[in-house]
C-alpha cells in the first residue's frame, strides 16, 4: 500500500490497524464459507493465452455461451497464429454464439498480435514465462494496457493461467465484498482489485475468489439476498444494517 507523503504517523497507524482488522475478517469469512462451499483446488491451466481469449469471450455473456464460442474458435483454427491471420469477418462468425462478436473478434485479434510472437510455436509457454518474471502488480498493469483488457480480465489470466496471487473481481465478488464491509460502499470493481489484494493472503486468493462467486450466485443474490440462511450473517455489515432498520421500524 502506498501512502500519501502528507499522511501523519497516526493516520498511518490507523490505516495499518484497519488493514489488519480486514485481514482478520477475511480469515473468518473463509472459515465460514469453507463450511458452506467445499474448498476447491487451485485450477491452474498454465495456458495464459487461452485464458486471455476465453475471458474476453466471457465479457457480458453467460458461461455456456463463452464455452460454446471458445470451443468453436479452437475447432475452426489450429493455433493462435491462424486466428491472428484470419479474416476478421470469419472470426466474427466463428464466435457469434458468444455474443457481441463484432466487438470481441477484432479485440481478440488485436490482443493476440500484442502477446503472441510471430512464428512462436508455443505462445502459451512464451507468455507464461514472460508473466512469471513480473510481479502481480506489474503483470496486471501490462495486461491492462491493452485495449479491451480491464482489471478483471487481467486478473483472471494471472490467477487461472499463471498462478499469480490476484483476486479477479466480477459482479458477485464485488457485491459480496461490499455488503460484508471488506470494501467501501462506493469502491468500484476496478479499485476493488487493489483493495482486496492488500487484505487477502496470497495463498488464499483462489479460494477467496471462488468462495465469493459461489456465495454471490446462490445466497447473496443481487435483488433478494438470503440473509436468513447466510453463514456470514454474524460478520456482515449489510445484515447488521438490515437488522437495525427492521428493529427501528418495529419500535416506531
Amino acid at each position: 500500500m502506498q501512502y500519501n507523503h502528507r499522511m501523519t504517523e497516526q493516520q498511518k497507524l490507523n490505516s495499518a490497524a484497519d488493514a489488519n482488522s480486514l485481514r482478520s475478517l477475511v480469515a473468518e469469512i473463509l472459515l465460514l464459507l469453507d463450511q458452506e462451499w467445499q474448498p476447491s483446488e487451485w485450477n491452474l491451466s498454465k495456458q495464459p493465452v487461452d485464458e486471455l481469449v476465453g475471458t474476453i469471450l466471457s465479457q457480458n455473456t453467460s458461461d455456456t455461451n463463452t464455452h460454446r464460442a471458445f470451443t468453436s474458435l479452437k475447432s475452426a483454427y489450429p493455433d493462435w497464429q491462424s486466428v491472428i491471420q484470419a479474416n476478421t469477418e470469419d472470426v466474427i462468425e466463428t464466435i457469434r454464439s458468444g455474443g457481441l462478436a463484432n466487438q470481441k473478434a477484432p479485440r481478440i485479434q488485436a490482443v493476440l498480435r500484442e502477446v503472441v510472437d510471430e512464428g512462436d510455436s508455443d505462445p502459451n509457454a512464451t507468455l507464461l514465462a514472460r508473466l512469471e518474471r513480473m510481479s502481480p502488480s506489474e503483470a496486471m498493469n501490462w495486461l491492462s494496457s491493452f485495449n479491451g483488457i480491464g482489471p478483471k480480465t487481467a486478473a483472471c489470466v494471472l490467477l487461472f493461467g499463471v498462478g499469480q496471487p490476484v483476486v479477479p473481481v466480477d459482479t458477485h465478488v464485488h457485491r459480496v465484498a461490499r455488503r460484508i464491509g471488506l470494501i467501501g460502499p462506493r469502491v468500484s470493481a476496478e479499485r476493488a482489485h487493489e483493495d482486496l489484494l492488500d487484505i487477502v493472503p496470497d495463498e488464499d486468493s483462489y479460494r477467496f475468489h471462488m468462495h465469493l462467486i459461489h456465495h454471490g450466485r446462490r445466497t447473496c443474490k443481487s435483488r433478494v439476498p438470503s440473509c436468513d440462511t447466510c453463514v456470514l450473517s454474524s460478520v456482515c455489515d449489510y445484515q447488521r444494517f438490515e437488522a437495525a432498520t427492521e428493529l427501528s421500524a418495529k419500535q416506531s
